[in-house]
Parts: structure tokens; sequence; C-alpha cells
């Protein structure tokens, strides 16, 4: 996971989040009804944080004015490029122990065996 990074919006951008979040008029329209404020906030912080490289589910105020918010970047193609690669080569060195793991128990189970079934010799 990345960590928290503080952004400021610019004030156009405030106005269109706000604009986002006022109440429209609901219109008799055969098509059905229209975004709720919430859906249109959540679009608009979408577009911001596309825009800006952020995921907008991560937004929280920081208490220094309204412009003002943290969030945790957006993964660029490269990052989730090499996370995907560093998680592959976690996943072989893992598979890699286990499989160690298990011959080492056969290969002392077959010792155990082999020397159980040699006849001792007497002197």
């Amino acid at each position: 996971m990345y960590p928290r990074t503080n952004y400021e919006m610019t004030p156009a951008d405030l106005e269109k989040i706000l604009d986002a979040c006022k109440p429209v008029p609901m219109i008799m329209l055969q098509c059905g009804p229209g975004l709720s404020a919430q859906e249109r906030a959540n679009d608009a912080w979408a577009e911001l944080g596309s825009r800006m490289g952020f995921d907008h589910m991560t937004v929280q105020p920081t208490g220094n004015g309204d412009r003002f918010f943290t969030a945790v970047p957006s993964e660029t193609e490269q990052h989730r490029n090499d996370r995907l690669l560093r998680e592959k080569e976690e996943a072989q060195r893992a598979e890699v122990a286990r499989i160690e793991g298990e011959i080492k128990t056969l290969q002392d189970k077959l010792t155990e065996i082999l020397g159980a079934s040699t006849p001792n010799e007497k002197s």
C-alpha cells in the first residue's frame, strides 16, 4: 500500500465538487431518475483523482481548508507491473521452500526406511 499524500485542488476543482453535491430539481422523464447528489459527487471525485493521480475512494480531509486533502496515490502501470512481478517472485520462493521441505521430509523418511531394512552385521 502506498503512503498517504497531501493534495491541494484548485478553486475550480473545489467548485466542481461542490456543484456536484447540490440537489437538482427532479423532472419526470421517461428515462428514469437522474443521478443522486452522492453519485454525482463520487463521479466528480473520481474524475479529479484520475486527473491528479490518486485513488478517489481514499480521500480524507486534512483540516487545513476545503481545498486540502490526503489520499493514496494511484498505481501507475509501471508500479502495477513491478508489484505483480514482485508478488510472483515471492510466490515462487515460497513454493520452492515448500517443495524443498517436502523433499527433505521424504529423504529423511527414505533414509530411515533403508537404514531399517539393512540387516545388522554381527562381528
